[in-house]
């Protein structure tokens, strides 16, 4: 059953999404990354969807009244590696181009946060590329503060000196 609840923006709704959104949920995430990545293919994203979208995470989306949505909120579970509380986690938070800079993102972190609140978490979690510089600015701005550094080395290059 889908539910619509109150959006603080002017002209946006606010409604629930279910598994059966898997393909509009895979078809943000590529958009997501491939706005940051337009060279990658993100043929894996729809794995990634199946795997973690389930009765224990949270999907909305925010919509015009128009047919397809403008923006998503994805929201899950994770541990907190240094006390072990589960706290809630945003796996995806995408606003359209052309919907961005009016109060959007925010208010959709403004939701998920009384909702974790809500729920008893103490905090919220989320990952945000280093060169995402609009999103680290949207985080940065609400409050958030780099709490680990996830680090990767290519196995398929030499190292470096």
């Amino acid at each position: 059953m889908k539910l619509t609840v109150s959006f603080p923006v002017p002209g946006y709704n606010l409604r629930s999404g279910s598994r059966l959104d898997r393909a509009l949920l895979v078809k943000f995430m590529q958009r997501t990354y491939e706005e940051l990545y337009p060279k990658q293919s993100f043929a894996h994203l729809a794995q990634t969807v199946e795997q973690h979208l389930g009765a224990d995470t949270l999907l909305w989306w925010v919509d015009t009244g128009q047919p397809s949505p403008v923006a998503c909120l994805w929201i899950g579970n994770a541990t907190d590696q240094i006390t072990g509380d589960r706290h809630a986690y945003i796996f995806l938070l995408y606003v359209s181009p052309e919907h961005r800079h009016r109060g959007i993102g925010s208010a959709l972190m403004q939701w998920a946060e009384t909702w974790a609140k809500k729920r008893g978490d103490r905090q919220m979690g989320l990952q945000v590329f280093h060169d995402n510089q609009p999103a680290l600015s949207l985080y940065q701005k609400l409050g958030y503060q780099p709490h680990s550094f996830w680090m990767v080395k290519s196995l398929n290059e030499p190292p470096r000196d």
